[in-house]
């Protein structure tokens, strides 16, 4: 017998993208290649800097941090696309759909404050560079970094907490292909105002802090850098800071969370998600690591580490 949850559903159904056969085998190929890059990608950018000591830095530890929470974002929804994809089975848990929902908005709302984190430390390094060694010590950095993952994690409790008391009666077909917040509230026959409301809120005024925070400091980080003579370091400087804000222009560009729900479109919305659950996690790899020189030697030596641990057996001439 199937346990009962609030709402008096105990799964849900996933509508995913098409109920043809034509269309499920290369979804699977194209997601399974995608969802490898990424792990790929960001699993390289994690080891390069774990294993080079010049690489400690903070930047270089907001960036492995923020590697880390792309490869548990895409994991927690790829994984489950590909097996819907190729086993056809498309019933998923309320326990799961809720457990789904919570990592996918934790997580997100963690990337939005690494990302800020992010912008303010390219501030102290190019704007108060003789303070940057005091303002971001390992402790301060470290303290940023645990912010990031404890706010994510508990101001998204709220949200899943309203959504697993809803009841859902109108359908138990999800038009997405994973459990997200809108086409759930979608599903539901309670009065969604009290979740509506939590989300708009605290998703608007959040995100729009997050923004003009890195807003405001790019506009320093900008107006310090014009005023700086020295080519080089300036060229420099720039790469730095044209990596990070490309990254968090896409994060925004693709941020849908806060749409009201009769402004909901199935299609419109899946495209969105995608690009956001896909673009992001295999640009930061890239982005960061293109026209980083420090990167770039460490990617090398560490490949020269792995080359040279494998053994190679000579056969002597008879």
């Amino acid at each position: 017998m199937k346990a009962k949850y609030p709402g008096n559903v105990s799964e849900f159904i996933i509508q995913g993208f098409c109920d043809t056969p034509e269309c499920q085998l290369p979804l699977f190929v194209l997601f399974l290649i995608i969802y490898l890059f990424i792990i790929t990608g960001n699993l390289i950018i994690i080891f390069s800097i774990l294993f080079n000591s010049n690489l400690h830095r903070p930047m270089y530890k907001f960036l492995q941090n923020l590697s880390l929470i792309d490869i548990y974002f895409t994991s927690n929804i790829l994984p489950a696309l590909l097996h819907l994809l190729i086993t056809k089975q498309n019933k998923i848990s309320f326990f799961w759909c809720m457990t789904q929902l919570y990592l996918y908005m934790s997580l997100a709302f963690s990337e939005y404050i690494l990302l800020t984190a992010m912008s303010y430390d390219r501030y102290v390094a190019i704007c108060d560079p003789f303070h940057y060694i005091a303002r971001m010590s390992k402790k301060h950095c470290a303290w940023l970094i645990s912010t990031s993952y404890c706010a994510g994690f508990v101001g998204s409790v709220g949200h899943v907490v309203l959504v697993s008391k809803l009841s859902y009666c109108k359908s138990h077909v999800i038009e997405h292909f994973f459990c997200d917040l809108i086409p759930l509230l979608k599903l539901s026959c309670s009065d969604t105002f009290n979740v509506e409301i939590l989300t708009y809120v605290i998703g608007t005024s959040l995100s729009f802090n997050f923004f003009l925070f890195t807003l405001i400091s790019y506009i320093f980080i900008i107006s310090t850098i014009l005023k700086i003579a020295v080519h080089t370091w300036t060229s420099k400087a720039f790469s730095t800071c044209a990596s990070h804000l490309t990254c968090v222009i896409i994060l925004y560009m693709t941020y849908s969370v806060c749409m009201p729900i009769k402004a909901f479109n199935p299609k419109k919305d899946q495209c969105v998600t995608v690009l956001y659950i896909i673009l992001i996690p295999i640009f930061n790899p890239v982005i960061y690591t293109l026209k980083n020189e420090d990167f770039k030697d460490s990617l090398r030596n560490l490949m020269l580490k792995f080359a040279l641990m494998i053994p190679v057996n000579y056969t002597e001439k008879v």
